[in-house]
């Protein structure tokens, strides 16, 4: 039985070559492999891009949408083209555009329950602004036009964030029945918690916005 000669692996070792790591090994550099990056690194938050922010053409087309659990009464629908909604906030006379355009439909809807003395206007927590925001501003004309009381402040907010808001009572109106306004709508957050802050102290809601952001 023949005898085999004993590889020498010496040979193969001398052409191996050790990486060094002494320190932490740069993912992020060119002769990192493709798609590869550095996992520690500090992300840095990325500029709004504006180019693809919601829009609305004012295409009337008023529509009734259950979202976060409430149902609510919407003006106008998000769309691809027309100002952007940053565009539209920024801008005065928006705000008497809005008012004189959801008080017809609020009338249309309540009719002559608005001439009870039962109902009132509320809107929903100031997050960002310590004077009037624009929600509060069309807010206070709607309810100038339909001749009912307008509560400013009604609920605080404990957090600036719209998803999973929670809201206490800050000032709570004398009326049976709340017209919850808010000139936006997404999720359905927000109305939902002021639906619950709002039924906890046995008022009626009903809800209503100027634009549907969501198609």
């Amino acid at each position: 039985m023949n005898k085999r000669t004993p590889i020498d692996m010496q040979e193969f070792l001398t052409d191996i070559s050790v990486p060094d790591l002494s320190g932490p090994l740069d993912l992020a550099s060119p002769d990192a492999p493709h798609g590869q990056k550095d996992i520690f690194a500090i992300e840095k938050r990325k500029a709004w891009d504006k180019s693809v922010e919601a829009r609305c053409d004012f295409t009337r087309r008023g529509r009734l949408t259950r979202r976060g659990d409430v149902f609510f009464i919407s003006l106008w629908q998000k769309s691809l083209y027309g100002r952007t909604l940053t565009d539209i906030k920024a801008d005065n006379s928006m705000v008497e555009f809005f008012a004189e355009s959801v008080a017809p439909l609020i009338r249309d809807i309540l009719g002559e329950q608005l001439n009870t003395g039962s109902w009132c206007v509320v809107t929903t927590p100031k997050r960002r602004h310590l004077v009037k925001n624009f929600a509060t501003r069309i807010s206070e004309l709607i309810a100038q036009r339909l001749n009912i009381p307008f509560y400013e402040d009604v609920a605080f907010c404990h957090s600036k964030q719209r998803i999973g808001a929670v809201f206490t009572m800050n000032n709570l109106p004398s009326e049976p029945n709340c017209i919850v306004f808010d000139d936006f709508v997404t999720t359905g957050s927000t109305l939902k918690a002021m639906r619950n802050v709002l039924t906890e102290h046995h008022k009626n809601c009903v809800f209503f916005t100027g634009i549907n952001n969501k198609l």
